[in-house]
């Protein structure tokens, strides 16, 4: 490793010495020309005290993000190899970020490698989870994620309670939401092998005690972590999904109904439209009445209200949204509902915030006005109820503009009328003009 220009090289970096085609020296020359793409600056910088050892680490990490950003990934690999030295210096005051860094990138290298295996993956997660103790945790999460998705169910298991039972001081007690989590796909695994002994059973036209017993085994170790986890503060839509899955097969229905409306309605959990659609849709699966499905649905709340105003007018900050009748619509609406209550000025003009100083000139300006009064009728219409909701003395102005742009349009036409060459010439110049915007 003490010497990088030894090391892999980009392919085609060297020039045959026996080359004598022109022809070949251009195609040569093409292919030993580098891209001078921008990189970030280097994470660590070369200081006076620093070793040989240390400098060639430094550089060797430049090599590899050199080779990330051209997609050389057997070249990155090579490099990572030599590397993951710095694990074994002694001298270091940074381990835990060499470990992080290490973990980071070679796992960016093992996703996007055309030759990894799941053996590569393995053997390199179990070294990287013994080399940075602050980041055994995530990394076990990691790596199970890794062998769920390539079905080994029963291997991630097993890492998830290796995680579990992890202790080391003070750095577990400090863990202890991350460890819910782990707890709470261990659950989620439980479930999934839960389905695969459901799917068992109801091949089989008999009746399996044993695979039952099972089965009911696999539920109340799913049941736990994943009770757990819903406790907290969080969008757990696939928990929850879960969760009730297996309620509705023992036929729990109204302990189903109790976990999607403390879902729902928890109000220290985050806005989450999913949990209401859930509800809905398992209350409707039940036959519940009517009018208890459309409660669900319903959202009359004040502080619903202001969040939907406020997200109206982040679409209306962009240009590509100022013209859209829809919104337009939406935020009419929106202030109709908000005028019923007392004090929904000040909501209004919370919302506003920093937008006061500029709405109004962008939105309802005389160019705004002719411009929408000659393109969409309606909007103006639409824009002309909103500004004059809150702000009066802007509706003249703008309704007035429009109004007058109309008027002399219609008055151009009707004068027109009278003089069927003129006529022809303005339907003429409105074709040719329509012609040029669609170009």
């Amino acid at each position: 490793m003490d010497d990088l220009e030894s090391e892999p090289r980009v392919p085609g970096e060297e020039q045959g010495e026996n080359e004598s085609s022109d022809d070949d020296e251009s195609i040569n020359r093409k292919r030993i020309k580098k891209q001078n793409l921008p990189l970030a600056p280097p994470l660590f910088k070369e200081t006076p005290c620093e070793t040989g050892f240390h400098k060639t680490t430094r550089n060797c990490l430049q090599h590899i993000r050199e080779d990330l950003l051209h997609n050389r990934w057997q070249d990155a690999a090579d490099y990572m190899a030599s590397y993951s030295q710095t694990l074994e210096d002694t001298t270091a005051n940074m381990p835990q970020l060499y470990a992080e860094i290490i973990w980071r990138i070679g796992t960016e290298i093992l996703h996007h490698h055309p030759d990894s295996k799941l053996e590569d993956y393995n053997s390199f997660y179990e070294r990287v989870k013994h080399s940075g103790v602050k980041n055994y945790l995530k990394v076990c999460l990691e790596h199970s994620f890794h062998l769920l998705v390539n079905g080994q169910f029963e291997d991630a298991k097993r890492q998830l309670s290796i995680a579990e039972s992890w202790r080391y001081g003070k750095l577990s007690a400090g863990q202890s939401q991350r460890i819910r989590l782990i707890q709470a796909y261990s659950g989620f695994l439980d479930y999934f092998i839960w389905c695969d002994k459901k799917a068992t059973a109801s091949s089989t036209d008999e009746y399996d005690a044993a695979v039952n017993q099972e089965m009911h085994s696999y539920f109340r170790q799913s049941s736990v972590n994943l009770k757990e986890i819903m406790k907290l503060p969080g969008v757990w839509d696939p928990f929850v999904l879960s969760y009730i899955d297996m309620l509705e097969f023992y036929n729990d229905h109204e302990g189903a109904v109790k976990v999607l409306n403390d879902y729902a309605y928890d109000k220290s959990f985050p806005p989450n439209p999913n949990a209401h659609v859930y509800l809905y849709r398992y209350m409707k699966k039940q036959n519940h009445p009517l009018k208890k499905l459309l409660k669900v649905l319903k959202s009359e709340k004040e502080g619903d209200l202001q969040k939907a105003l406020g997200v109206v007018l982040d679409l209306l900050d962009y240009s590509s949204w100022r013209s859209n009748l829809d919104v337009w619509n939406h935020l009419m609406n929106i202030i109709k509902r908000l005028r019923m209550k007392k004090q929904w000025l000040k909501i209004f003009a919370e919302e506003m915030g920093y937008r006061k100083d500029w709405w109004l000139a962008i939105h309802f300006s005389t160019f705004q006005a002719r411009k929408d009064s000659a393109e969409n009728r309606e909007l103006l219409e639409v824009k002309s109820f909103v500004v004059g909701a809150f702000c009066p003395r802007y509706t003249s102005m703008y309704c007035g503009v429009g109004k007058a742009g109309r008027k002399g349009v219609t008055s151009e036409v009707q004068k027109a009328k009278r003089n069927p060459k003129q006529l022809r010439n303005i339907r003429r110049l409105r074709r040719e003009s329509g012609q040029q915007s669609q170009d």
